[in-house]
Formats: structure tokens, sequence, C-alpha cells
């Protein structure tokens, strides 16, 4: 069920949405393990002269399940939680930071993984659920970084992912290439991609992205 999606990003593409979930968090934990098993006098250092917390936080993605739930089920517990945030919440609007690290930090204490966002927040590409108002997105919520995987199942049916352009008002000639994986033959398939920075961000125990972003920080050199 490989897919065309390594034109867009360098994603691994599997079946469905559960499959999607599965990946991702042995692909996180395999990623920690590897961290501790190969650089763990490096990690030691950081732990040592930054973050006193960091071993730990890594062995604790590890050692702990992954918390599923939908994107309906965390709204109703940030709204419920008598927190005051920065950005209201309600159902439909796009959760912030402020509300991912909550559901991480605070309630579960642990990885978290949403799924079955509303559609009017997610990409035209993902595939809808039978009640018409939710997709099946998923994002990986990991503690200090809020989301660091993002993915779906998406849409292999050419008349729904034409149906769903048109609602978007895209133009078609726009995304013509794309309706050409369809219109010339796929299969059902989902996929996910890795913020990169987030995991070194996470893994180091920065506090600012700038610090682990792979870009040449020198005075006078910030053209782009």
């Amino acid at each position: 069920h490989l897919a065309e999606f390594w034109m867009i990003a360098p994603e691994m593409a599997f079946y469905d949405v559960k499959d999607n979930m599965d990946l991702a968090e042995d692909f996180l934990k395999y990623l920690m393990k590897y961290a501790l098993d190969h650089c763990y006098d490096d990690l030691e250092f950081l732990n040592k002269m930054y973050d006193n917390e960091l071993i730990e936080r890594l062995k604790g993605v590890i050692e702990h399940k992954f918390e599923r739930l939908t994107y309906t089920e965390a709204v109703d517990i940030l709204m419920a939680s008598g927190q005051k945030w920065e950005y209201p919440v309600s159902w439909g609007v796009d959760l912030q930071a402020e509300h991912e690290r909550y559901l991480v930090e605070k309630h579960f204490n642990k990885p978290v993984i949403l799924t079955d966002y509303p559609k009017e927040i997610k990409a035209f590409y993902m595939k809808q659920n039978e009640d018409g108002k939710t997709v099946r997105g998923m994002d990986v919520l990991f503690p200090r970084i809020g989301e660091i995987i993002g993915g779906s199942q998406r849409e292999e049916n050419l008349e729904s992912l034409t149906r769903r352009i048109e609602e978007l008002h895209i133009p078609e000639k726009d995304v013509c290439w794309y309706l050409d994986t369809r219109r010339f033959g796929t299969a059902p398939h989902s996929g996910f991609g890795l913020g990169f920075e987030r995991l070194i961000l996470f893994v180091t125990g920065m506090a600012n992205i700038r610090d682990v972003i792979p870009f040449p920080r020198t005075p006078k050199n910030a053209e782009f």
C-alpha cells in the first residue's frame, strides 16, 4: 500500500489510520531507545548541565503506552479543566500548543494521540468519517513540544476528493497532478510526517527550536 506521498513529504504510508498510530508510536519509541543506547554520554551531559529531567523523560516515552482519544474527547477534557486559556476552546477550533501540552503534561502525563479532527481544520486530502463532520487524521503530542507527528488516512476515491476540492474552492488546475494519482490508480492508504527539528528539540532538552535547526546562525547571513 505504498503511495504517492513521497512526492510531498518524506512520509511512511500504510493502510488506515490505526496502522498510522501503531507505526508512529513504535517509530518514536525506537528513536528514543536508539538515542539512549547510542548517545548516552551526550544525553548524560545534557541531563547534568541543562535539563535534569531529560533522560527520565526519554525513558517515559518508551515505558508508557500512548494515550489515544478523539479530538471531541480532548475538547471535552479541556473545557471541563477549569483552566484559563489564552486561546478559548470549543469544538471546531484548531488546538493550540497550550491545549496540547495540558493534555500531555497535566491530564494524562504521557504522550497522546488525537484522532478524528473536524474536517474544516484539516487538509482536503484527508478521508472523511461517516459522520460527515470529521476526518481520519491523527496527531501525536509530546511533553514540552506539542505536536511532533501529524498524519491521516488519505481519500483514495477520485469523486470524493474532487467534491471536497470544489467545496473548498481550490482551483482544480492547481491540484490536477494530485488528482491524477487517483484517476490512474491508487489504493487505500495513510501516512504521517515527523517534525525532525521537534524530535531533536525533545531529545536534547533544548528550550527553543531555533537552537536545533541545522542552519548556520552567524551574523548577517539570514538571507532567507
